[in-house]
């Protein structure tokens, strides 16, 4: 007689899962998969399949849905950052692509605004790069050249940058010079507003607001760049042989673009709109509490839900709030200052705002 299997649990490990009131943040694991997702993920699990060949299918398909030319997943935004920056310095040439980080004889500066710098350019820099900070368009034009390999752009800071995203990307055709953007956190639209203003890629995580699997990215843009992209990647030898998307990520992921132009997105924002009223509408009912609904900029587009009062009349602080939420037996993760707490819809599932409710009506009513 077989043993019944057992599956392990969060629980079963002594690991405490959370309600994510915070958003899309990897280090509290990003999102929860669609169910269209899990279940593409399931069938591509049962069978085998030839990798190139899966990849040439997926960025048709993927082109077709996006209104793009092509589409490429990676093992995260992180690796397309990682993968395009090896195809704009070594393109699809074996002995260049394997002699990666060692980039002696090819191009090998990246221009980049100082404000689209961030932690990910190390992503970018692991290549064998110099990043070169550019402050306005005169200056990019001086330093463009024969050693240029790629300009970065990282899309949250776009609003706020000395040249746009359309300069940028005309200018580096104007000297065959690729533009690549990180909008790792920002919804894929379509049409793609990047690909409007000629950027050649842009690339998303695919465990963010497409709820695919966090394991995985997307990137829309140039085919030849991204084929090229690919081949720097797994399964071949080359430098981003280490960060594999697996058959089942790279069905997750065609399974999540499937369903983001599916998705009822108005729908979507009003459920959210309905959370915040049912969790606002709680806890205004204590002394000085008062709820302000802030809007999001590019990453995590939802609305957010401010929380703040008089602590001469509620003597506790917003940080020692989110440590009672964190540290409760339901574990429940929101942004804080002294001044109060956030919460944020975007990753909530179905009963959490009554559960919030709960555990703030408990916390500040312990306070009163």
């Amino acid at each position: 007689m077989s043993e019944e299997l057992v599956f392990p649990t969060y629980e079963s490990i002594e690991v405490r899962p959370l309600i994510n009131c915070m958003g899309t943040y990897t280090i509290i694991s990003g999102s929860v998969i669609l169910p269209e997702v899990r279940q593409a993920m399931y069938e591509a699990s049962q069978r085998y399949v030839h990798l190139d060949e899966l990849s040439e299918g997926v960025g048709r398909r993927i082109g077709e849905l996006m209104q793009c030319e092509w589409g490429l997943v990676t093992n995260g935004c992180a690796a397309a950052l990682c993968q395009l920056t090896a195809a704009c310095v070594a393109g699809s040439d074996p002995e260049k692509m394997i002699r990666l980080p060692d980039t002696t004889g090819m191009k090998n500066e990246v221009l980049v605004q100082a404000n689209h710098r961030h932690t990910y350019d190390h992503a970018v820099r692991m290549v064998g790069v110099r990043l070169v900070e550019v402050r306005d368009r005169a200056d990019l034009e001086a330093k463009i050249g024969p050693n240029t390999a790629m300009l970065l752009l990282f899309g949250d800071a776009s609003d706020r940058s000395e040249i746009s995203v359309g300069e940028m990307a005309d200018i580096g055709h104007a000297h065959g010079v690729p533009s690549i953007v990180d909008a790792a956190a920002e919804r894929p639209d379509v049409p793609n507003w990047y690909l409007e203003q000629g950027v050649d890629a842009v690339a998303y995580s695919g465990g963010k607001c497409l709820r695919g699997p966090q394991a995985g990215g997307l990137v829309l843009g140039r085919k030849d760049l991204l084929q090229a992209a690919f081949l720097n990647g797994a399964p071949h030898h080359a430098l981003g042989r280490p960060m594999k998307a697996g058959k089942e990520e790279v069905m997750g992921i065609l399974a999540a673009v499937e369903m983001w132009v599916k998705r009822d997105h108005e729908a979507e924002w009003k459920e959210w709109e309905r959370r915040l009223g049912t969790i606002a509408a709680a806890v205004e009912k204590f002394d000085s509490i008062s709820t302000s609904i802030n809007q999001p900029g590019r990453s995590n587009v939802a609305p957010i839900l401010g929380i703040t009062w008089d602590q001469e009349k509620l003597p506790i602080s917003g940080v020692e709030v989110k440590c009672q939420l964190s540290e409760g037996e339901l574990r429940i993760e929101v942004f804080a200052s002294n001044e109060g707490f956030s919460v944020m819809p975007y990753m909530m599932q179905e009963g959490d705002d009554e559960k919030v409710v709960e555990r703030l009506t408990e916390i500040f009513s312990g306070i009163v």
